[in-house]
């Protein structure tokens, strides 16, 4: 009961925030979290996974990863940018002892956003984290291959593969490719998305976490 007058409390707070005017992407959302974070007490150095929709759609992620110690602090709708901007709201507070990112496939679809785009956005937010967290360990979720954005797949392969090369000369940093399992015959897989063709079933996120799950650091 204690923890549904909280929540709601939580709520009316949102309702709040909703009518802030001249704030910045996603500014209610962070809010909310943090006044979430003050009311209930958060892991000690979880593994924080972080990004956009595909993340915070994770409804599963706690019964696949639980023993991991984890927390998902995923924004729908989230660009790369966004997540720089909140990093020392939603990343550089819990000290993880590891981060899954996935976020950039927002980013895709801008027609004023490039491959060459993508990577330097990333960069930036990957020198953001290393800025405050210079040796955690961070597994980056490649851009999946999602039906709704066939027509983009060609600037999703090549920021995948900057993103790799990128990372490939970094320290503590994996390139988790989870775009090729989710493809047949070279094409994306329908049968892996509910009816938007954007957002993952759980067949979809069942290769994430087969992919995933030898990548993540156990507690000591």
């Amino acid at each position: 009961m204690k923890k549904q007058i909280l929540i709601c409390i939580i709520l009316i707070f949102a309702a709040k925030l909703s009518s802030a005017q001249n704030q910045p992407n996603f500014y209610s959302d962070v809010q909310i979290i943090k006044q979430y974070d003050k009311m209930f007490q958060q892991p000690a150095n979880p593994i924080l996974f972080v990004g956009s929709s595909s993340i915070r759609k994770w409804e599963h992620l706690q019964m696949a990863f639980g023993s991991y110690n984890i927390i998902n602090r995923g924004i729908g709708g989230a660009v790369i940018n966004d997540i720089s901007y909140y990093l020392k709201d939603i990343v550089l507070p819990y000290k993880p002892r590891q981060i899954v990112l996935y976020v950039g496939e927002n980013d895709v679809v801008s027609k004023d956003a490039t491959a060459d785009t993508i990577l330097n956005r990333t960069i930036r937010l990957f020198r953001g984290i290393r800025a405050g967290l210079p040796d955690v360990p961070l597994v980056y979720i490649a851009l999946k291959p999602s039906p709704s954005r066939d027509q983009h797949v060609a600037k999703a392969i090549e920021a995948n593969r900057l993103i790799r090369e990128f990372l490939s000369h970094e320290k503590n940093a994996v390139f988790l490719d989870i775009f090729t399992p989710m493809l047949k015959a070279g094409k994306s897989r329908p049968e892996l998305f509910v009816g938007d063709m954007l957002h993952m079933n759980q067949q979809g996120y069942d290769i994430w976490e087969k992919a995933l799950k030898p990548h993540l650091l156990k507690q000591q």
